[in-house]
């Protein structure tokens, strides 16, 4: 049976939509109801879901509806459009982003909601530092010109925080019989980072994969970050254009045959590097 040319032309109450939906939102899996996606008329979810016929929307290999867009805020859309209520974990610190997401998918009560939000945080930085956001200078010194700072990183580098950072990673790599034969290429399966957070994302940035644990506060600590990407020497060059240099490493290894008559071994090994900036 074909699809109609649009759910328009379908009879009221029915949708060319399964009731449960599943999505890929930039690699993020989320199942949720056909209905939460419309529930926001005019929205670009509502347009994409209710005006249009499921073939004309991007789909994965696995057949679930693609969005190209930001896999962990996308889980606060999709909470906001169950009951309409927005509600966010303490220390959230992606507001901005969140508010531009909110922009893209075209919903505005979410978007004046954010928008309330970040100004009531502005209001309360300003009140802690000042009408200005900086200290007063005293009449004695108004009048008289800012002399050039001897150095321009001085400012920043004092700013920094102190702190350690624990970089793990387990790999593998083969060497032949009696040691002759070169070793294959070295396999880093992931990089861990241990630490605090604020720290965590200070240094590697966009680089960090949170989302085994996103609501983390800046200023605890964690051990469930890792890398997205698998090169070890690039998290060392994070760390040094940080200020951080290494203290201390340790490494265990095991070793196996190839198979029961192979002559090849196997090495597998977990390493862990700490970092410390004073």
């Amino acid at each position: 049976m074909a699809l109609p040319d649009s759910p328009r032309d379908l009879p009221a109450g029915v949708s060319a939509f399964p009731a449960v939906v599943e999505l890929n939102v930039g690699g993020q899996v989320y199942v949720t109801r056909h209905r939460t996606l419309v529930a926001v008329p005019d929205s670009l979810l509502w347009d994409m879901f209710s005006r249009r016929n499921p073939e004309e929307l991007p789909k994965d290999s696995k057949g679930r509806f693609f969005l190209d867009r930001d896999g962990f805020l996308f889980r606060y859309i999709l909470d906001y459009m169950r009951d309409l209520k927005l509600v966010l974990p303490d220390h959230f610190p992606e507001g901005c982003r969140l508010q531009r997401e909110a922009e893209y998918f075209q919903l505005r009560e979410l978007v004046a909601q954010l928008s309330l939000k970040d100004g009531k945080s502005s209001e309360r930085w300003k009140g802690e530092q000042g009408e200005e956001g900086a200290e007063k200078p005293s009449p004695a010194t108004s009048s008289l010109p800012l002399a050039p700072s001897s150095s321009p990183s001085a400012d920043s580098t004092q700013a920094r925080k102190s702190g350690y950072i624990t970089v793990g990673y387990r790999g593998s790599y083969t060497i032949g019989r009696d040691c002759q034969a070169d070793a294959k290429f070295r396999r880093v399966a992931r990089i861990t980072v241990c630490g605090k957070t604020s720290l965590a994302k200070e240094v590697f940035g966009e680089t960090l994969n949170e989302s085994r644990d996103p609501d983390r506060p800046p200023e605890r600590y964690t051990s469930r970050y890792y890398l997205k990407f698998n090169f070890l020497e690039q998290a060392f060059d994070l760390l040094a254009e940080a200020g951080f240099h290494m203290l201390a490493c340790s490494s265990t290894g095991t070793c196996a045959y190839a198979s029961d008559q192979g002559e090849d071994k196997i090495w597998t090994s977990y390493t862990e590097y700490v970092f410390c900036r004073e």
